[in-house]
């Protein structure tokens, strides 16, 4: 990814110009040590927590141990060119970035400078990336679904805005997919339209890089931000990628707006926090995390939520994504997030291998917001999926034991696979409301069951092209008023019905 080096070098001349007016003579500090990315600061009594600091060479710092002998800043660029006895200049502001809708489309770093060689942002506001969560009584409860457009989720683990879902799993097993099928879904969102910002923190440049191609082909980066603290970059930058992103967001949720955020991922984020702290000399505790590990990462999801119509009706939907290490979600971090959010997509290595795209593990994933988060006809059609796939597991396990099978037993498993089957979803092919509720309104007649499972996705694609061109009123029913009627439930199963006769004559 080609980095802006002349925007870059533009944003930080007028930056320091901007701060040098207003430094005291009295806010001016002597490196004492310096090394890995830490400096320790003697002279800056008056340093606030966070604050931002002035380095030689154009290098920014950031105030994070106030010892009553030395400040201890972590530095925002490179070391390299910085050495003992340097004068290092408080500008009495913490971190800001640039926020607003001119950074729609664009690709910045963690100080919200452009790295996507498209020239200098514009913006006309900047925002402190830390900030107090919005309180109680400024809060709604959720209720509007957010669509991914992923069967499996709009069905089982609904997304409402406002809400907080963990993605959780082992690397290679979809994290991101789900994320970004998501954020391309947000182009046809029913209702008030979304913003989404996308947070890679510890990526590859390349891996981002084909990430904001894929947005780009799919025309879906004009609503869309891209923070990138890649993996070559220093750890304070990957520290404060998360908040930056947040303080972007927030700035829309403030004017009325709804946004969609994705962390991804939290793991490295933790990762690079403990970096900093142990070489701030904070003491290390479980897995040598500090101890407020737990607080870094609430106060920056606490910040996700829907505002009440006094305060805008904005609302921020957060998606952070955790890698776990051999399915093991009992680990810190995991349990850390899992207890901040407000439910979990949980998806497993074996279903992945196995070919079961989404591999979500139905079992473990939960969402606490729940069917309140649902349009009626998703609530319809999918109340009863869990317990269908839980049947199914359960006699599959136990099927493996014995090869004399009574109907009943049979019958659960040829649902089972069958509902399995019409989960599986490509990618970059997110599904609208009523293609989801029609494809699962067939399942649940079971008049697939006895189908080969290769011929199920294809025939509910064919079946759901027919009922658009032979009954488009059931379709556009389901559209508009987000139910199925049981008049429409009826003739669906009575078209399928018609449908799959025809297929075998």
């Amino acid at each position: 990814m080609k980095i802006d080096t002349a925007g870059l070098a533009a944003l930080l001349k007028a930056q320091i110009e901007n701060y040098s007016k207003e430094i005291k003579t009295d806010s001016v500090g002597t490196v004492v040590t310096v090394g890995d990315g830490i400096a320790s600061i003697y002279g800056l009594d008056e340093a606030m927590l966070g604050e931002l600091l002035l380095f030689p060479h154009g290098v920014y710092g950031m105030a994070m141990n106030l010892n009553s002998e030395d400040v201890g800043a972590v530095l925002l660029g490179n070391d390299e060119d910085i050495k003992e006895g340097d004068e290092i200049k408080r500008t009495g502001k913490v971190v800001e970035v640039p926020v607003g809708d001119e950074l729609l489309g664009r690709v910045v770093n963690a100080l919200g400078a452009p790295i996507d060689g498209k020239g200098p942002i514009k913006a006309k506001a900047s925002r402190p990336i830390e900030r107090i969560a919005p309180g109680v009584m400024k809060r709604k409860s959720v209720d509007t679904p957010l669509m991914t457009g992923i069967k499996a989720i709009d069905a089982m683990i609904p997304i409402g805005r406002g809400q907080r879902e963990l993605i959780i799993g082992d690397r290679q097993t979809g994290k991101t997919a789900i994320a970004l099928d998501a954020i391309i879904n947000q182009k046809n969102a029913i209702g008030k339209k979304i913003k989404c910002v996308y947070c890679a923190i510890g990526q590859k440049n390349s891996s981002v890089a084909s990430l904001v191609e894929k947005l780009r082909e799919s025309d879906c980066l004009s609503y869309c931000t891209v923070v990138s603290a890649s993996s070559s970059e220093p750890a304070p930058l990957l520290y404060i990628a998360p908040f930056a992103a947040m303080a972007m967001a927030e700035e829309w949720m403030e004017k009325g707006e709804d946004v969609l955020i994705v962390f991804d991922d939290l793991s490295k984020h933790a990762v690079a926090y403990r970096a900093l702290s142990l070489l701030l000399k904070r003491s290390p505790g479980r897995e040598a995390y500090p101890g407020d590990i737990f607080y870094l990462h609430s106060r920056l999801l606490e910040r996700a939520c829907r505002l009440n119509e006094e305060n805008g009706s904005g609302s921020i939907t957060a998606l952070p994504i955790v890698e776990t290490q051999a399915g093991d979600i009992s680990a810190y971090i995991p349990t850390n997030v899992i207890s901040i959010t407000d439910g979990q997509i949980f998806l497993l290595t074996d279903y992945f291998n196995a070919g079961q795209r989404p591999a979500i593990d139905s079992g473990f994933s939960v969402s606490r917001v729940g069917s309140s988060a649902q349009f009626k006809a998703m609530k319809k059609v999918a109340a009863s999926l869990k317990i269908e796939l839980a049947s199914y597991r359960e006699m599959l396990s136990f099927s493996q034991f014995g090869s004399d099978l009574d109907s009943s037993t049979k019958k659960i498993l040829s649902h089972g696979a069958v509902l399995m089957e019409a989960l599986k979803q490509p990618q970059y092919s997110p599904f609208g409301l009523s293609k989801q509720v029609i494809a699962l309104s067939c399942v649940k007649t079971g008049l697939l069951d006895d189908l080969d499972l290769p011929k199920v996705n294809p025939l509910l694609d064919d079946f759901y092209a027919r009922l658009r061109s032979l009954r488009p009123e059931i379709v556009e029913s389901i559209d508009s008023t987000f139910d199925l009627t049981n008049e429409n439930a009826e003739a669906i199963k009575e078209e399928l019905s018609a449908y799959l006769q025809s297929a075998k004559e």
